[in-house]
Order: C-alpha cells, then structure tokens, then sequence
C-alpha cells in the first residue's frame, strides 16, 4: 500500500517517536512510506536525523507549524491538498492537533480511500481554557465524520473522544504506542557507573522524572511534592531527565525550597539514553496534568522500576495500583510526596513492583506489535 503519516512537527517526544517507528515498521514490511511533517525547531531535539536515514519518503511542509494562524493554516491545507494529490496514497493517517484537523480535512478533499487519526492525547484538556477546549473539540467533531478510522494510545482516549462525541465506539480501535522494548533491558546497563557519575551512592533512593522543563508537565507540583519527600527521608536523590525553556525557573524554585543541591539535572538527552539514564533510579515519579498514555511510565517499567502517577486519563493502564505503583489523586501534593516516601522506605516492595511491571508492559508495547496491528487496521478498513 501506499500509505503517508502527517504529523505536525518531528521534536524528541512520545507521539514522534511512535510514528517514526511506524513508518519504520511499515517501510520494512514492504509498504511505500511518506512521511510528511512541518518544521522542526525548539529546544525539545528533533527526530528529524533518524527519519531521513530511516529509507522512506520525508517531506517537509514549511508553512504546517505548530502555532495557530489563519494565513499559515490554510497555506498549509493547500500544501497538504498538493502534496497528497500528488502521491494518491491509500491510507493517510495523521498525528497531532494541527497536522490531524489539516491532514484529515486534505485527505478528505482529495478524496483518500482510508483516512486514519492517532489520538496521542485529546488535543482539548484539561490545561486549557475554556474557549480553546470549545474551539478544538469543534474542530475535531468536524474532522470525526471523515476519519474512517481512529487509533487510541489508551482505552482511556476512546472513552474520552465518544464522550465529547468525536465518533461512535465501533470506529476506534485501542493500540498501545510501540517502543524499542530490546533496548529496555535492565541487564544491558551498568547501574552502578550510572549512579557514581550522579554522585549518588548505594545508600541513596534516587526518584528519577523524564518530562521536558515546560509548563504542564508536571513541575508545579512535583516541585513541592519532591520537597515535602525529601525533609521525610534524608536519603532522597532527585533526577530529573530532560530539557526545556521553564529549567532557569524551576532551578530557582529548587534553591528557594532548599533542595537544589539534591537534584540533578541532565538536560535534553537522545531517545538512546534514556534505558541507561532509568538503570539509575529506583523509582519514577510521573506528574504531568494531561497524557493520552504516559510513555515515561512505560520505559521506567520495562527497565523494572516502580511509577507513582497522578491517577489520570491512560496511566490506570499500566500503573496498577499496589501491583506495578502508586496512583495518587490529581493534583494532590501530599499524596505524590507520600507515594515517593513510602516506596522509597521498602527496597523489596520495589523490586517486586517493577518486576510485574516489565512482565505487564514488555508484550504491550513492542514496536513490532504495534506496526502488526496497524498494517491489519489499514487492510480492514
């Protein structure tokens, strides 16, 4: 088939890498591949390097940006209208706010036999006003009635896209978002090296968070949460892993709550790094206010590591209460501070927790899978 994923931009992030490794998966499966995606600029790292060397077609479409703005939208529906009249694929399956309204609303004019939508994470939420969640879920009811099919990273997104009323149940079908699980492997990393590069020593319990340093993803309150923990238990090392414009203001929150000198910082690293960066902590702490599926959780518990999470949207999924972590109410920094604390107190609790949560999460979310299953969506739809 000829099959082309729009997505809107190519940074270091979860909805990115999943798509990167499905046009991968797809290309090695035999299919003509586009990938088609707006700039990519930022702080946040790009993807870009790894899709050109990846074998399929990668256009980049300048005016798709990530902003709204009504001169660039529509030069940017006009480019995709182009763009897929040209290479006339058989699915085109879009990712993303922007590129999935423009995307499928291009499919749909040139007429696309299967139009397909990843729901990443609802593109309304939670961390937006009222009249931006109004405006978006307008765009996306419009957008359901030509989307053939939806792929949901969580049963989690299904539930919210019918209940807004984006399209009936029978048109979503739950994927969970693949990884390169071999990489995953606890025995392939040398923990202690890991640790003496920290400075952290084997007395210590170290709480490791992979977020980029911007607003929502978690610091407003992992911030006074870490600090509450950390005057409990003396033994407490914070990592935290990623970079961002917010970093300058959440160090200098650090040093004003007294806790800077117990954090370490590692500022963007590669998806590559990441399983040797999470050998070195011994639990993870997840905290942003809006996830499809947190892909963070996934990849500390494939490394064997116990997650405590705000108890939202996809996270249910695969942090099971008392069996893989600790869910804690919304918001609630008492209860993520005593989450951190009580897993901290118990090394035999933890071990048993991230054990059963590589055993729930290897099968899950093998990159392989997941491209199995999406080339079986495409031929049935």
């Amino acid at each position: 088939m000829r099959i082309c994923h729009i997505i809107t931009r190519l940074i270091i992030g979860g909805a990115q890498e999943n798509t990167v490794l499905s046009c991968e998966g797809l290309h090695a499966r035999g299919h003509e591949v586009t990938l088609i995606s707006g700039p990519t600029t930022g702080p946040e790292g790009s993807l870009v390097g790894r899709v050109i060397q990846g074998g399929y077609r990668y256009i980049e479409s300048p005016p798709l940006l990530r902003n709204v703005n009504p001169w660039h939208d529509l030069w940017a529906y006009v480019d995709l209208c182009k763009l897929l009249r040209d290479l006339r694929p058989d699915v085109v399956h879009t990712h993303s706010s922007k590129a999935g309204i423009l995307g499928r609303l291009a499919a749909h004019r040139v007429g696309a036999p299967r139009i397909v939508h990843t729901i990443h994470g609802m593109s309304f939420n939670r961390t937006q006003a009222a009249l931006t969640q109004w405006a978006y879920r307008a765009a996306e009811r419009r957008c359901g009635r030509c989307t053939h099919r939806f792929v949901s990273v969580s049963n989690a997104m299904t539930d919210q896209a019918v209940a807004a009323g984006l399209a009936e149940r029978a048109r979503f079908t739950t994927i969970y978002s693949g990884m390169e699980t071999d990489t995953f492997d606890p025995a392939k990393y040398d923990r202690e090296a890991v640790r003496r590069a920290w400075g952290v020593g084997a007395e210590h319990v170290v709480i490791g968070t992979i977020a980029r340093l911007f607003r929502n993803k978690g610091y407003e309150d992992l911030v006074p949460a870490m600090a509450q923990a950390a005057a409990e238990n003396a033994l407490l090392r914070f990592v935290w892993i990623g970079g961002g414009a917010q970093r300058h203001e959440y160090e200098q929150q650090l040093a004003a709550l007294g806790i800077r000198e117990r954090v370490i910082l590692t500022g963007l690293v590669q998806p590559d790094e990441i399983p040797g960066l999470l050998s070195g902590i011994d639990v993870l702490v997840h905290a942003s206010r809006w996830e499809g599926l947190p892909r963070a959780a996934v990849q500390a518990l494939l490394m064997e590591k116990p997650v405590v999470s705000f108890d939202i949207d996809g996270a249910p999924e695969v942090v099971r209460q008392n069996e893989t972590g600790l869910l804690v109410p919304l918001g609630d920094h008492n209860a993520l501070a005593a989450g951190m604390v009580e897993l901290a107190r118990d090394a035999a609790r933890r071990a048993t927790t991230g054990q059963a949560g590589r055993r729930l999460c290897l099968p899950m979310f093998d990159h392989r899978r997941m491209v199995e299953q999406l080339d079986a969506l495409y031929q049935a739809s």
